[in-house]
């Protein structure tokens, strides 16, 4: 479901953009995909949650299924439904655009390769990541206070704070092109090095126990 909406917002302000203005869509579309994208996330997240609840990691577990190899799978698959909102997203948005007329310029080939694909992936890594941290340690619960529930701020948190930060660069002295891509590059880079982390020291920072259902 969260898949699907996703896909439509984004897909719905793609082609509003792209067919009320040129300059518009090529200056703002590439900043909402990843807000959208890293949404789908949460539908990995959900399995996850349902799954520890229900014993099914435990299950797995008991089978030899390591810990990461888990958190690896449940990553593989919030990827994959990403993939499936900016392939939707993307191709309808920019299939409007073109059909209008337009081209694809320098600059929105530049935030969509360079930023809004990139950061759609590490954003909804991040978010998968933390929020089955965030579901191992915490207890079950329902409400915006759930994993479920702050999972889309997980997600939507790295690409609001990269956008805050070009802004101010922006509004200070101004940013060329290269300062741009040195802004989002380290951005995403800091944001996958999190990611690898707590992926490589799982181990060390979750207890295998805290996967074990609670019933």
């Amino acid at each position: 479901m969260v898949l699907v909406v996703g896909m439509v917002w984004s897909s719905i302000l793609g082609v509003l953009t792209a067919i009320g203005s040129a300059s518009g869509f090529a200056a703002s579309f590439p900043l909402i995909v990843p807000i959208f994208g890293s949404m789908a996330a949460v539908g990995a997240l959900t399995v996850f949650t349902s799954d520890r609840t229900k014993g099914v990691l435990e299950y797995l577990m008991a089978y030899g299924v390591s810990p990461r190899r888990l958190f690896a799978n449940f990553l593989m698959a919030a990827l994959a439904a990403i993939s499936i909102v900016l392939v939707g997203a993307i191709g309808v948005s920019v299939g409007i655009y073109l059909a209008g007329g337009h081209t694809v310029s320098m600059s929105l080939l530049l935030l969509l390769v360079g930023y809004a694909i990139p950061m759609s992936y590490v954003s909804g890594a991040f978010a998968t990541t933390v929020g089955m941290y965030w579901s191992a340690l915490s207890s079950p619960r329902e409400g915006i206070g759930s994993t479920i529930g702050l999972a889309p701020l997980f997600g939507v948190l790295p690409p609001v704070a990269t956008l805050v930060l070009i802004g101010v660069f922006g509004a200070t002295a101004g940013i060329t092109t290269d300062e741009f891509l040195l802004v989002t590059g380290s951005a995403l880079a800091l944001i996958g090095v999190v990611v690898l982390y707590l992926l490589a020291n799982l181990g060390h920072l979750l207890r295998r126990e805290r996967l074990l259902s609670n019933s």
